[in-house]
């Protein structure tokens, strides 16, 4: 059992999942913000792999990956901070969240087994269809007892949702919208018209809400329709508002929807 089990299983209700590009704001911020994120509470972290081209992710992720890449930064970089940063927060549910080609690149069992070595819970690779995860990789996410991330979106249809809630372990990543990541002042009815339909089928795993979460109302709403909320670029605003001083944007990110 692995520290995102771990969690789902002290803690149903109200989990909160921030994101955040490796490399930026320098490229030696990762293990800051491994420790300040975890040390101010927040339940997992996923920890993104800058890529040229990240096509679920709005202006703002896309900035900061444009950054962190000619900061330098990449894979196999990025996995040697982990290992570090693992000791500065030893119980939180840490995830990598890439694109195919580089993890292709660094060499996919190769990937299993550094992820392993170094403490990531699970994967999400937004890029990588259901079907090449059945027969390419679902076999490694079994031996290495890391779940890759499968997410859905209102388009989903109820029969690949439920494929996917019996073939993949970790939790189910519901997309909030058809669209690029991003922050939105509140979900539409239609938004919330999903939420409740996927409450009503019988999954099996946990359900996080990602994109457009951004104050305390659309926060609130991912609460009461899911296990919990991912924040990425609500948090990455904040980062670029206070790059020397990583303590303050988690502190801001926190104040700004409205858990302290």
């Amino acid at each position: 059992m692995n520290r995102l089990q771990h969690l789902f299983g002290r803690k149903q209700n109200n989990i909160l999942s921030v994101y955040f590009t490796a490399g930026f704001p320098a490229i030696d911020s990762t293990g800051e913000i491994i420790k300040q994120l975890a040390s101010q509470g927040v339940d997992m972290i996923e920890i993104g792999v800058p890529f040229s081209d990240p096509m679920a992710d709005g202006k703002t992720i896309q900035h900061s990956s444009t950054v962190a890449l000619n900061n330098g930064m990449n894979l196999q970089l990025l996995l040697s901070q982990i290992a570090e940063a693992r000791k500065e927060a030893p119980d939180t549910p840490l995830v990598l969240m890439g694109y195919l080609n580089p993890m292709i690149q660094y060499g996919i069992e190769r990937l299993f087994e550094r992820c392993k070595e170094v403490g990531i819970d699970a994967l999400i690779i937004p890029d990588l269809p259901f079907g090449e995860y059945m027969s390419d990789y679902k076999a490694l996410c079994d031996k290495y007892d890391i779940p890759i991330i499968m997410l859905i979106t209102p388009e989903t249809d109820e029969q690949r949702i439920q494929l996917i809630d019996k073939n993949c372990s970790g939790f189910i990543y519901m997309v909030s919208s058809a669209s690029t990541t991003g922050t939105k002042d509140r979900f539409t009815d239609e938004q919330i018209a999903y939420f409740r339909r996927i409450n009503r089928m019988p999954l099996q795993h946990n359900r996080l809400i990602g994109f457009g979460i951004s104050n305390p109302a659309t926060l609130q709403e991912a609460f009461d329709n899911s296990s919990g909320a991912i924040i990425g670029s609500l948090f990455i605003k904040c980062l670029n508002r206070h790059t020397d001083n990583i303590s303050q944007a988690v502190s801001e990110l926190l104040t700004t929807i409205g858990i302290k």
